[in-house]
């Protein structure tokens, strides 16, 4: 673990999270999306606009495996899910049982599913929630969101980015303007840079190096575009390249 990068209302970790997360104080949302245990490779996809979208290969350094799920990314999810008053974890379905029972499920669907699965097109992926919904005492919210975008990988360098516009709904839909952020499996950086659009202090940890960068770049290109007045039902009148 290096010291951190601190990028505006974003500290950066360059290090593994079951290091880093024993050296953090409380937060306020933990919301994240960790390795699947699929053994991913990369992927190629046809969007509605007729380009292709190609993952440039699998994850740099890391074993993506049930196997490695089981032994070091739920650990680390239990861990941050402890020092938060709430969260959402996108886990993939293959490894979903091995996390923590949930206070609730959701899902991002998308009708024209978003790859194959063991059982044909997936079209859902779940999210975990934790903890209580910030919203409750202000009118009920959807716990899942239907519009489906071109994943990012080619804009960000990580080969299974998830789409800025999900990560912005969710971060809204799990945290308030103002509270503090935490993504235990950083990646390129979507998570923070969705928290420092919407208001929110983020803290990532990212232990490979290369997406640690493009992470570290991302958080400096966020501070220098407005913050979005957003709110989730907002969100299927956007366009993807509106909102980076």
């Amino acid at each position: 673990m290096t010291e951190p990068v601190v990028i505006g209302g974003a500290t950066l970790y360059l290090g593994d999270c079951l290091d880093v997360l024993p050296t953090l104080a409380p937060v306020d949302a933990v919301v994240t999306d960790p390795p699947y245990g699929v053994g991913f490779k990369g992927k190629r996809a046809k969007q509605r606009n007729g380009d292709t979208t190609q993952g440039d290969g699998g994850y740099t350094d890391e074993d993506d495996s049930p196997e490695y799920v089981r032994d070091s990314v739920v650990p680390a999810i239990v861990s941050a899910l402890a020092m938060a008053k709430r969260g959402a974890v996108t886990p993939g379905t293959r490894c979903l049982w091995l996390y923590p029972p949930a206070a609730e499920m959701g899902t991002f669907y998308s009708a024209a599913g978003t790859g194959l699965s063991r059982w044909g097109f997936k079209c859902s992926q779940p999210i975990l929630y934790y903890g209580g919904c910030p919203y409750i005492a202000k009118g009920p919210r959807a716990d899942s969101m239907g519009q489906s975008f071109p994943n990012d990988a080619n804009a960000t360098g990580h080969p299974c980015a998830k789409p800025l516009p999900q990560m912005l709904w969710l971060v809204d839909r799990v945290s308030l303007a103002g509270e503090l952020v935490l993504d235990p499996f950083m990646g390129s950086g979507t998570t923070g840079v969705a928290a420092l659009r919407l208001g929110r202090a983020f803290i990532g940890i990212e232990r490979d190096e290369r997406y640690f960068e493009i992470a570290c770049r991302r958080m400096d290109d966020a501070l220098r575009q407005a913050p979005l007045g957003f709110s989730p039902g907002a969100l299927g009148q956007m366009k993807q390249e509106d909102l980076l």
